[in-house]
């Protein structure tokens, strides 16, 4: 271990090596915001920087840091399972020769003290504790982990050719790693350096050099052409691939980041060998496209024993081509959006590129910039034998998986590769005949790119709208006085023509409001409040009788007489459950049903039945949130290997198959109307929804057989299933697209993950599912990610009217969808949290009904609040209560329609029965104790909370239309516009944080002077050996038992998604029999994997 101690407050290092991290989020763990602040300020202080993102093996971690020679690797770990994915991470650095790499983690208060101690004792350099960020600062903490990595490691490479030419491939690998080390520190004796060369010139291997203008997708097409290669060639083919991005002037630093990108790379099933060699090169000159060490790393690799070396260079300008001289062929990437064909005259690839490749070919004049690029390499080229459309310039789409314009692309290549010594056995690839891709599945039509800033101006238009009609509201009202008090001064004047001027601006709908005013006073005046619907008459009570006599009315109207103040209030605010839903979205609160849904999972399915159980103890309604271990929500099955076991029912619960999922719900009828079942997760929410429904579908089965002592018929099955998803109530969150924002639970492609999305709704209406939400549109994640309440609100947002418009691309009507969707917010201590929820609901209620045309359900916006996790802190951990009291009072104030309120101790551990019986007190005081919450229209006329409201509301229109400006929020995401804007907002509330500008209780002020006397001890909630164990067993047996029905639901699942048909109708086939890790990867080789983004 080393010794930090002394690095108490560093401000000031320069390192006198060139040091290179390697950084990452652990495995299943998509909290990455952290890590990428630490690895910006690396690279800000002169580290080369590899960055690998979210969801990391440790095998992953360990091979990067190996191949790319590096003498530290950072890694973040939120999510449980740190200890022994820590010390399996020192395990493998010792069996592969990496001992000498130091390794530094951090996950908040997650890592507790002891655990601390136990990993440095371990082997681990340092893992950072909050403390540690406080004393240290954020860029202390960095300075002295590359203090410690100082170190130069030229020493280690080989002195000998033989090294390069050992037997074992990763043996091989491994000393051209350090060699190549040496070489870019330009320290190889000059006589090992010309062997090289001259060994090189004996051997035939190709090189193929990749180069485009930066942003135009040259990694994630490089990744493909690699995985085509090895699908096409049985993974016989050793891959060597050398990717150079520029270093920082000013520093020194570098973002070496095309790893990120690479799903193709390592190697495929337990025990394969390691096919792909990457290298990442830092230019370390300013202006040079490549590196000096590039001629002696392509001869390394040539006689390391590859059959293709693949160099890939960063972004070029246009009149760069120094790759040229250095490869056999040359291919140059580019995007449709060049400007005018005269621009490509000034493009100096155009003349040496052997193949050209037009990516992101899905967008607007693809067709065109194909036309005119083919043209231009022609006349460069004086081909004026063949026609425009035989030059070797391709259409492709590497974002979208198994893209037919890439593999023509790859097959136009493997014919230039071949003649220069590629050895190839026959191709399994058919033979593609375009030379462009020809998917034309868009999510949003590109005609409907511009809906955000249409709905920014259909709000504002309301607001325009509603001011005239208040102006004229209130001047015929003026009119009316003023006719009035001169009649009674006994003056006559003719003010007729006047007042009716005024009354026919008024539209039809200000005068009804302005006509059922006194109505609406005379209904909520009383003591109950009555409707009815046919005959039947439904009574509330109004009033609530404090200890003191006091009457406090349920619902409480303005004393306004000014008639322009009224239709005011009624068109941007009126009573709870009237358009615009301002107030909320039901006229009351349900009887005998506080909103309060707790979230719980841990363990196996049995310990966190039990928990179910715990929270809904006397509760007339059961309202039950699953939290799943990270194992579950990244779509994996339980495993024996560390950096899984680990993991296994920590931080929620393991759910791996239909069994599970019968367990997890054992006792609650998911289909009494009095149960609700919300389960968060997403990139295979899919499967789990599939496991789900089944379970409520074979509750009834299993009711049917125990009532009537036989097996139901066909038809009556048919009847039990179709009665089952109509009642079956609930939410599954499935949001893909604030996952690629902010919490990075994706793991298929995101056009494959919205595909299925969309399947799922078609499902629900064909089905008629009218009480489970198809989606819960989260913004609560991107909130924990880092951004504010503004950007949470107005990306999620976005999100849901994206999602609106794309199941309206598909076909489907606005009102047989739109009740499916629902919300989720945090709430935190920023004043704007106080009006998300009456800001989100109106801007949805008048979108929908003025802009598409929305019936009333379809209005009404439904949403969650969880409160946040982020203010949780793990220094004086009692506080955090009364920060959660606060938010809950204030969700509670604004008529959220379920709430969460997290545990103190969350910010340390998974919640144990003691903290989740204090968190549910906190709704329970505030809904039955607290005397103003009695009141269900609390912050209705307070001036700050109508000035809040205009303002949040109108920095959300800002936001769409910037969103807009970006092509949607699709195209926004394609530019990383919502991710890098979090990470922003997450590193200014970090910054302020530690400096204390930002004041937190406990934190950075008003600290606790015997803090650092002893330790609280807290108890941890952690998955037992017995209770994962158990998960494997019965994952054991379950795939014995199914072992001849999964092949065949596997290949029908298959076969759905590759003839684009509804995947989520087979999905509830294959729930039946396989597992859910099994199904994910049957996806994967049809869907595609998830590619991260910087």
């Amino acid at each position: 271990m080393t010794d930090l101690s002394v690095s108490a407050k560093l401000t000031e290092y320069k390192p006198k090596n060139k040091v290179r991290f390697v950084t990452a989020a652990s495995l299943f763990d998509g909290h990455d915001a952290s890590i990428n602040i630490m690895r910006r300020i690396l690279m800000a202080n002169g580290a080369e920087v590899i960055h690998l993102g979210h969801n990391r093996s440790v095998d992953d971690v360990v091979t990067a840091a190996l191949q790319e020679d590096a003498q530290g690797i950072a890694i973040s770990s939120y999510q449980g399972g740190h200890v022994e994915y820590f010390k399996y991470m020192i395990d493998l650095l010792r069996q592969r020769g990496g001992a000498h790499i130091k390794v530094f983690g951090g996950g908040g208060g997650v890592i507790v003290p002891d655990e601390i101690a136990d990993l440095h004792a371990y082997g681990v350099s340092r893992i950072f504790s909050p403390e540690d960020g406080q004393r240290m600062g954020l860029v202390g903490m960095i300075l002295s982990m590359i203090q410690a990595c100082d170190v130069n490691l030229s020493s280690y490479a080989p002195t000998s050719l033989a090294a390069l030419q050992e037997p074992d491939l990763a043996t091989r690998q491994r000393s051209l790693a350090q060699l190549i080390t040496a070489l870019e520190n330009d320290e190889v004796d000059p006589t090992l350096k010309q062997a090289i060369h001259k060994e090189a010139e004996t051997k035939r291997v190709p090189v193929l050099g990749i180069t485009g203008t930066g942003g135009a997708g040259k990694s994630s097409l490089t990744d493909e052409l690699i995985r085509r290669i090895r699908l096409d060639q049985n993974d016989k083919l050793n891959i060597a691939l050398i990717s150079i991005d520029p270093s920082r002037r000013k520093s020194g630093g570098a973002l070496l980041g095309d790893r990120i990108r690479m799903n193709a790379i390592m190697p495929w099933g337990v025990g394969s060998e390691p096919r792909v060699f990457m290298r990442s090169l830092a230019t370390r000159e300013a202006g040079s496209e490549i590196s000096p060490a590039l001629p002696d790393a392509i001869a390394a690799c040539k006689i390391a024993g590859f059959d293709l070396v693949i160099v890939e260079t960063s972004g070029i300008g246009q009149g760069d081509a120094a790759i040229v001289q250095h490869v056999d062929t040359s291919m140059y990437v580019m995007t449709p959006e060049f400007g005018a064909a005269s621009q490509l005259e000034k493009i100096d690839m155009l003349d040496f590129a052997d193949f050209v490749a037009i990516n992101k070919f899905d967008r607007k004049g693809a067709l065109d910039a194909l036309r005119d690029v083919a043209k231009q390499v022609q006349r460069n080229h004086e081909l004026w034998s063949l026609k425009p459309e035989q030059m070797p310039v391709y259409g492709t789409q590497a974002s979208r998986f198994n893209d037919d314009g890439v593999t023509a692309l790859y097959q136009g290549l493997l014919e230039k590769l071949v003649q220069q010594g590629l050895p190839l056995q026959p191709s399994k690839l058919p033979k593609i005949d375009t030379r462009f891709s020809s998917g034309k599945n868009v999510i949003v039509p590109p005609a409907r790119s511009r809906y955000l800033a249409e709905i920014a101006d259909c709000i504002r238009h309301y607001h325009r709208y509603t001011a005239k009609q208040v102006n004229f509201a209130r001047e015929k009202q003026q009119l009316q006085a003023s006719v009035k008090m001169l009649h009674k001064a006994g003056r006559t004047v003719d003010m007729d023509d006047l007042i009716q001027e005024r009354d026919n601006h008024l539209d039809a709908n200000s005068k009804q409001l302005l006509n059922s005013w006194p109505d609406m006073q005379a209904a909520y005046a009383g003591d109950e409040y009555v409707v009815k619907i046919r005959d039947k008459e439904i009574r509330t009570g109004l009033i609530f009788n404090t200890l003191s006599g006091t009457k406090i009315r349920k619902v409480s109207l303005p004393k306004f007489v000014d008639h322009g103040e009224i239709l005011r209030w009624l068109m941007l605010e009126n009573v709870p459950g009237s358009f615009p839903f301002t107030a909320g979205v039901f006229a009351f609160k349900r009887e005998g049903e506080d909103p309060t849904r707790m979230f719980a999972g841990e363990g196996d399915p049995f310990r966190t039945n039990r928990r179910f159980k715990l929270v809904s103890q006397g509760m007339p309604a059961k309202r039950l949130s699953t939290a799943f271990d990270s194992v579950t929500l990244y779509g994996a099955d339980p495993a024996v290997r560390p950096d899984i076991y680990g993991k296994v029912g920590n931080s929620g619960v393991s759910v791996a198959t239909l069994d599970d999922m019968k367990v997890l719900y054992d006792g609650f009828d998911l289909c009494d109307p009095a149960t609700s079942v919300s389960m968060t997760i997403n990139g295979p929410a899919p499967t789990i929804l599939a496991f789900f429904m089944n379970t409520a579908i074979d509750q009834q089965m299993d009711k049917f057989r125990a009532d009537n002592k036989r097996e139901p018929s066909a038809d009556e099955a048919a009847k039990i299933k179709a009665w089952v998803l109509q009642n079956v109530r609930g939410t599954v969150q499935a949001d893909i697209l604030k996952e690629d924002q902010g919490q990075n639970t994706c793991i298929f492609s995101t056009e494959f993950s919205l595909k299925v999305m969309g399947d799922i709704q078609e499902y629900f209406v064909h089905h008629q599912v009218r009480n489970f939400y198809s989606v819960s549109i989260s913004g609560y994640h991107i909130a924990e990610a880092g951004a504010n309440p503004i950007s949470q609100l107005a990306f999620t947002l976005s999100n849901g009217f994206t999602f609106v418009e794309a199941y309206l691309a598909r076909g489907m009507h606005i009102d047989d969808f739109a009740a499916n969707l629902s919300f989720f917010f945090s709430n935190g201590m920023d004043p704007e949290y106080t009006v998300l929820g009456r800001v989100a609901r109106r801007i949805w209620a008048v979108a929908m009904r003025d802009k598409y045309g929305a019936n009333d359900r379809s209005q009404k916006l439904k949403y969650h609040i969880q409160t946040s996790g982020r203010s949780l802190h793990a220094q004086e951990i009692d506080f955090n209560d009364i920060r959660t009291t606060l938010q809950a009072l204030i969700a509670i104030y604004d008529n959220c329609n379920s709430l969460h309120t997290n545990a103190y101790d969350e910010a340390i551990t998974t919640p144990t029965d003691d903290s989740v019986r204090r968190a549910l007190a906190i709704q329970l005081i505030i809904n039955r104790e607290w005397g103003l919450a009695k009141n269900e229209n609390p912050i209705q006329g307070s001036f700050i909370i109508e000035e809040l409201t205009d303002l949040v509301e109108e920095a959300v229109m800002q936001e769409f239309e910037r969103i807009a400006e970006r092509g949607g929020v699709l195209g926004a995401m394609e530019t990383g516009y919502q991710r890098g804007k979090i990470q922003e907002e997450s590193m200014h509330y970090e910054h302020m944080k530690h400096d204390g500008s930002l004041p937190i209780i406990g934190v950075n002020t008003f600290r606790n002077p015997k803090a650092g006397e002893a330790p609280q001890k807290i108890e941890l909630a952690r998955s037992t050996d017995e209770e994962k164990q158990s998960q494997l067993q019965r994952l054991e047996a379950f795939h014995a038992k199914h072992a001849s029905e999964a092949p065949a639901a596997l290949a029908a699942l298959q076969q759905a998604a590759i003839a684009n048909e509804n995947v989520f109708n087979q999905l509830m086939s294959a729930a039946r029999v396989c597992s859910l890790g099994q199904i994910t990867t049957a996806l994967f080789e049809v869907g595609g994997q998830y590619r991260r983004n910087m």
